[in-house]
């Protein structure tokens, strides 16, 4: 094989994502002034973006703000299936919720499939929208069993699928559940033909407007790091984490994972549909096609907490290995990773942040399944400023009663942070600044622990490594090139600059 071929092979030396490098996204300005709306939206991805439309059409008058560049975070790193089925999930939640409430969910998510397929039709929206089964599968006869519960819960909620014993693609496959006509698309796409109807129906938008707080009352602001007020009848947050807390401890109620994607231009034609393993770690694929016409399968997986786990970089080369082993590998012209919350039920929080606080709502814990969650979570938000009735507003309500499970995962989780935070404080460091060779960042020793990198040019990086959220110990991404938090999920970049909540405030810079 020629060395050409070998480099088509190789991984991509910086992260980029497929949906964000294959659109052209509109420009929007910082906002520079006070202004008076009737919804301020914090957080412009899927949620925020839908729900500001679907408010706009109502004449409902509303300002989308963002941290940073619109559709530039989590929906820009989907995997982009529109699908119910989201893992093995309805057995656990017939027991856990209930048969009523997993039958909600159900129905939650299968609305957002179709108000999705309507707006595509009524905006004649051209995002590669295309109808494709969805399969969970084994590779292990230990997990067969949890598949024949799971097809069980189907049929027990009235959920369409089949059990199978093998799968249209060349994965050994000892069981699987498929659930009918479900869908994929372009999120970026479909997501900016959105924007530009919420524009047109009277709406604004503005960049690199990070809010940092909400003053209360009948009239609340959201106020934003330069000291603008934004005055409104009800504030939504879209913004991953909550961009306020208000005494809801979203911190300690929602656990960030990270996962990661390789577009694959590969040897075996993809026949179609998403899959997804029930077994660990995961493998997820979808194709969809490209701007040529060449199809780009999408390989995911390898889900961890962020801030933990073996060096980034090697759950990418373990994707690398899963897709030559499968389909096999022409090139991989791109590869991107994901951060996903998830809540101590696995059920998103949508609603009230507090039971307290009801012109103050909040999206999120969408658990990596964001194009039906985050749509149905905007339109259960339009519902709540419009006093609407909505059937599943107790289901996704964020000050809901905990379940028996969910408080054994919220101690077990937050057992975890107090580890981390002590083992970040007592870590034996081995490396120096000086010791980095280009491109290569670490936790290094200069007298006290510090995080450091070295640019592709050798200019140096150093950084405080004490998160301004909670106190932990950031660690280096290696396949990210960032600063991740164990504890709570927060991440920055190689400067310091906050790329995901909760914290709010940079890393401190160290001068050499």
């Amino acid at each position: 094989m020629d060395s050409h071929a070998m480099d088509n092979k190789a991984m991509p030396q910086f992260p980029d994502s497929y949906w964000r490098e294959s659109v052209r996204l509109p420009a929007f300005p910082k906002l520079s002034e006070d202004i008076t709306v009737d919804v301020a939206i914090v957080g412009a991805g899927i949620s925020g973006i839908t729900t500001a439309y679907l408010l706009a059409k109502e004449g409902v008058k509303v300002a989308l703000i963002d941290a940073g560049l619109i559709l530039n975070g989590t929906t820009a790193s989907t995997t982009a299936k529109i699908t119910a089925q989201h893992d093995i999930i309805y057995d656990q939640f017939i027991h856990q919720l209930g048969e009523e409430k997993a039958r909600l969910y159900y129905e939650a998510n299968k609305d957002a499939l179709r108000f999705i397929r309507k707006a595509v039709q009524e905006h004649s929206i051209e995002c590669q929208l295309t109808k494709e089964n969805a399969y969970l599968y084994t590779s292990s006869d230990s997990a067969i069993e949890k598949l024949e519960k799971e097809f069980a819960a189907y049929k027990q909620l009235g959920i369409p699928g089949e059990f199978l014993d093998s799968l249209p693609i060349p994965v050994p496959a000892k069981a699987a559940v498929v659930m009918k006509d479900q869908a994929q698309f372009h999120p970026l796409q479909y997501l900016t033909a959105l924007m530009h109807a919420f524009i047109d129906a009277g709406g604004s938008i503005y960049e690199n407007t990070i809010a940092v707080e909400a003053d209360l009352g009948s009239k609340p602001k959201v106020i934003t790091r330069d000291g603008h007020k934004i005055t409104c009848q009800h504030v939504i947050a879209c913004s991953h984490f909550p961009f306020c807390d208000l005494h809801g401890f979203y911190f300690a109620r929602l656990y960030a994972y990270r996962s990661y994607v390789l577009g694959v231009k590969t040897e075996k034609e993809f026949p179609g549909g998403m899959y997804l393993s029930v077994d660990q770690p995961s493998r997820s694929l979808r194709y969809t096609t490209m701007g040529n016409g060449d199809r780009l399968v999408l390989f995911g997986g390898e889900n961890h907490k962020t801030g933990q786990g073996i060096p980034t970089i090697n759950h990418y080369e373990a994707l690398q290995d899963f897709a030559a082993g499968t389909f096999g590998i022409k090139e991989i012209p791109y590869r991107w990773s994901a951060q996903d919350l998830v809540t101590p039920d696995n059920v998103p929080y949508i609603g009230p942040i507090t039971s307290s606080e009801e012109n103050i709502l909040v999206a999120t814990g969408y658990r990596k399944w964001g194009m039906t969650n985050g749509t149905a979570a905007a339109l259960l938000l339009r519902d709540l400023v419009l006093e609407r009735d909505n059937p599943y507003r107790e289901l996704y309500a964020p000050s809901r009663s905990s379940t028996g499970q969910s408080i054994k995962t919220l101690i077990v989780e937050n057992a975890d942070v107090a580890k981390h935070l002590v083992e970040g404080k007592v870590e034996l460091i081995q490396m120096r600044p000086e010791t980095l060779v280009n491109d290569e960042g670490a936790v290094v020793d200069i007298g006290r622990r510090a995080g450091a990198y070295r640019d592709e040019q050798g200019t140096l990086h150093m950084v405080e490594t004490t998160c301004t959220h909670m106190g932990c110990e950031v660690e280096w991404n290696s396949g990210d090139r960032t600063w991740d938090c164990p504890c709570h999920g927060s991440r920055f970049s190689i400067t310091g600059e906050v790329i995901e909540g909760p914290a709010e405030r940079p890393l401190e810079k160290i001068e050499e």
